[in-house]
């Protein structure tokens, strides 16, 4: 057997291959440097692809080439990837933020030899971890801890809820949204010995504090909601440490992840096992695949309880890099074949835990 022309041709197949992101929440740009300087390191070359429906030249400018995910009418955005992929020998796909849509083709992305990261695999998981109430519901299902949740659809069933639970803290958010959209401490339960101050949550926002009837008053009274019903949830607040955890997973299984929790602007980088011992069969329940990112917080006892899980890279992923673990080329230096599969006891040994603080930065976009 002639293995010199077997190895030529294999090398001729990766050094054709592409990686493609697609348009992301925040980690995009982040995610692209470090596939070039992977790329830099490594010995088979390879295409990085990014896109995106606006012109970002600040996050096109670690891509090799661009791509519009909005340039065809008469194509959908899944279908419009789906065929400038095949045209660049695209191996791995990871889909940002409209995962829901390329899942419902899996099959065609497979058919052409696609590997497809949407955060999970299959459309239901998926709406699943998108309805925080449903998602509650399935954790429950699966004894993971999960932090307990109420839903209400309108002013009389919120007045319900707050007659049978307000004598502990609680909090509200929407049931669906991300980036702790409508997220608000009220202030109710034992444990509050005064009102929240009716201008001091308008003047320091970011506390995410609001008077309990200023709340109901403003839900009420919506135009917006009127308008447009946005479905809510009323929670106990927790009021332990909070945690971020990015993810590289496959079919359910971690392979790689990094916990990560925040003291005032400090970003604390390492490998908590506490926290994964609820993150990992978190994973296996909704069979997560790719790189997702998982939030949980710590009740009065210091049980970890979840609060949900992103079905896409966490804006701070970059943070990882700090750690001596950069999870971005962890997974995709495996998806494109380029190492072997992770092992998640390997890669904790690898970690050096580390304290990081984020800063701002600007790139210039256009002469």
């Amino acid at each position: 057997m002639d293995t010199s022309n077997s190895n030529k041709n294999n090398s001729e197949q990766a050094k054709d291959s592409a990686v493609w992101l697609a348009e992301g929440q925040s980690s995009q740009r982040d995610m692209l440097q470090s596939l070039q300087a992977l790329k830099a390191k490594s010995e088979t070359p390879f295409t990085i692809i990014a896109s995106h429906r606006q012109n970002r030249p600040e996050i096109f400018e670690f891509a090799d080439k661009v791509y519009s995910e909005l340039s065809e009418p008469s194509l959908s955005r899944w279908q419009l990837v789906l065929e400038q992929a095949q045209k660049n020998k695209v191996k791995v796909l990871l889909t940002g933020r409209n995962s829901i849509d390329y899942e419902a083709q899996r099959d065609k992305f497979a058919a052409a030899g696609i590997r497809l990261l949407t955060g999970a695999t299959s459309v239901a998981a998926l709406e699943s971890i998108d309805d925080k109430f449903a998602f509650m519901q399935h954790c429950q299902a699966h004894d993971i801890p999960v932090a307990a949740a109420w839903r209400f659809d309108n002013s009389a069933e919120l007045n319900a809820l707050l007659s049978k639970h307000g004598d502990q803290p609680l909090c509200v958010k929407p049931v669906t949204g991300i980036f702790a959209q409508g997220f608000w401490r009220l202030d109710t339960g034992k444990a509050d010995h005064e009102q929240y101050d009716s201008f001091e949550h308008l003047y320091f926002t970011d506390s995410k504090k609001i008077s309990t009837d200023q709340f109901v008053n403003a839900y009420a009274n919506s135009k917006m909601v009127h308008e447009r019903p946005i479905p809510m949830l009323l929670m106990p607040y927790l009021a332990g440490q909070e945690y971020s955890i990015d993810v590289v997973c496959e079919y359910g299984e971690v392979l790689a992840a990094i916990t990560r929790h925040k003291t005032g602007k400090v970003q604390h980088i390492g490998y908590d096992e506490a926290v994964m011992e609820v993150v990992i069969p978190l994973i296996k329940a909704f069979n997560c695949d790719g790189i997702v990112s998982v939030q949980t917080k710590a009740d009065d006892n210091g049980q970890h309880c979840v609060l949900e899980i992103n079905s896409r890279p966490s804006g701070g992923i970059g943070y990882t890099a700090h750690s001596g673990v950069d999870l971005t080329q962890v997974g995709f230096g495996y998806w494109l074949g380029l190492t072997d599969k992770p092992k998640l006891a390997n890669i904790v040994k690898q970690i050096k835990p580390c304290q990081v603080r984020s800063i701002m930065t600007s790139v210039k976009i256009e002469d």
